[in-house]
């Protein structure tokens, strides 16, 4: 017994009953927008990282002036600004008085006043602090820039050299 299609093209039947190709289509579709999702959720979550000021504001307890050492840490200062030289002023308080660095921030001289009380968080080297943030009697906070890391050192063959030279 034979079975014969009576159809008068035979590939007809073929293309209806073919249920892979519109689900090929879906799925392909469904993977790139899956990854163009993750594309763009990677490159947000990078922007924001880059961004976002630096988690360095914490708020630490303010120590006196005379009590500063280049060690390059962070620390908290409180005093009143003495004198004001461009983007740098002398910051007193009961202890002593410290030269703060403001960087571009304060070029005009205008970031603080003259025997304004102010909290100042940075990095203290090489004899001045770096200022990171200023808060203001008022409240007011000024994020000035990142604190710029430890420096390089040239490792143990420039530090063997150093204490050669006479």
């Amino acid at each position: 017994m034979s079975i014969e299609d009576s159809s008068p093209n035979p590939r007809e039947n073929e293309k209806n009953t073919s249920p892979g190709r519109p689900t090929k289509h879906f799925a392909a579709f469904a993977i790139s927008a899956f990854v163009v999702l993750a594309v763009g959720a990677a490159g947000g979550a990078t922007a924001m990282k880059l961004t976002r000021p630096n988690v360095e504001m914490a708020p630490l307890t303010p120590v006196v002036i005379t009590s500063l050492k280049d060690s390059n840490a962070i620390v908290t200062i409180k005093g009143n600004v003495a004198e004001i030289y461009g983007n740098k002023f002398i910051m007193q308080d009961a202890s002593g008085r410290a030269l703060i660095e403001t960087g571009p921030a304060g070029d005009d001289g205008k970031l603080v006043a003259l025997d304004e009380p102010v909290t100042v968080q940075g990095r203290f080297d090489d004899g001045f602090l770096r200022a990171s943030y200023i808060v203001h009697g008022d409240g007011k906070t000024d994020a000035l820039r990142p604190p710029p890391g430890p420096r390089p050192h040239g490792g143990p063959l420039e530090e063997a050299m150093r204490h050669l030279k006479p």
